[in-house]
């Protein structure tokens, strides 16, 4: 990712630490956050409208995975303000009240981002559609059918940057909710545990389950002197995923034609060619 582009991310993160050493409320803060965040967008929109893009890959970047990060947490902390505004204090009715919450958020993750066509593009990793997906002007508006997309901006939203934004807005405020369930929670609104999780395997359960036997079977990791059980837990926590049983997905990718390995073929050439570039 280009220098400027890697810039964005990391003014985020300087702001969001700062979070940690204050003294401020959790409501004022993503009040905070919301403003810093209103502000960057409206920024990024005048100079990326003014200036344009480099290439298309330069635009595909930008609303694949720089706008929608920026996004997903405006979407995010815009939510916590939300969340901390009706909040009924402490005692069994904040608990009732925040597991209300969880279930209206998987309600709103099941209505609007799982089990589609484009969230399964996304999660696993393809690029072949990226040309349509992160392009201005190249929206069908007959395949949408979201209301934002009669009221979102042409000129800076090629529809799709949203709906990543969405998905990876779900992750971090169900990660909020969760925290503020626990009792021994510190500041719910932003730590480093928070922010990690926000990463997510986004190619096929397979492919991971073939690498945890590969860092297994080469003693990578622990010297191989772990079970493979505990390694697939800890790949599952990381993640969020379910990997359900690894040791029969194993025993069928033993019978693959052509590369048995296709994964890590696969990570051996993208490596490759990533290295040819910077000669």
């Amino acid at each position: 990712m280009k220098q400027e582009y890697k810039n964005i991310l990391l003014s985020i993160e300087k702001e969001e630490r700062s979070l940690s050493n204050s003294n401020k409320s959790v409501y004022i803060e993503a009040c905070r956050m919301v403003t810093f965040l209103r502000n960057l967008l409206r920024d990024l929109k005048v100079k990326f409208i003014t200036c344009g893009f480099e290439s298309s890959l330069d635009e595909i970047t930008f609303f694949k995975e720089v706008k929608p990060k920026v996004l997903s947490k405006f979407i995010y902390y815009s939510k916590v303000v939300n969340i901390e505004s009706f909040s009924p204090g402490n005692g069994p009715m904040l608990k009732k009240y925040l597991t209300e919450q969880i279930k209206f958020l998987k309600k709103e993750y099941v209505k609007h981002i799982g089990c589609k066509d484009f969230y399964q593009y996304f999660k696993s990793g393809r690029t072949d559609r990226d040309d349509t997906y992160f392009r201005l002007g190249h929206v069908n508006f007959l395949d949408c059918t979201d209301n934002f997309l009669f009221e979102m901006d042409l000129e800076f939203s090629t529809f799709y940057d949203y709906k990543i934004a969405r998905i990876l807005a779900f992750d971090l405020i169900h990660d909020y909710l969760s925290k503020c369930l626990n009792p021994d929670r510190a500041n719910p609104i932003y730590d480093e545990k928070i922010a990690k999780s926000a990463f997510s395997w986004t190619h096929s359960k397979n492919a991971l389950i073939e690498l945890i036997y590969a860092l297994h079977v080469s003693g990578c990791l622990s010297h191989g002197r772990g079970s493979l059980k505990k390694l697939g837990i800890l790949f599952e926590e990381l993640f969020e995923i379910e990997l359900g049983d690894i040791h029969h997905a194993f025993h069928q990718m033993k019978f693959r034609a052509g590369e048995k390995a296709s994964f890590l073929f696969f990570l051996k050439n993208a490596l490759e060619q990533y290295m040819e570039k910077d000669l």
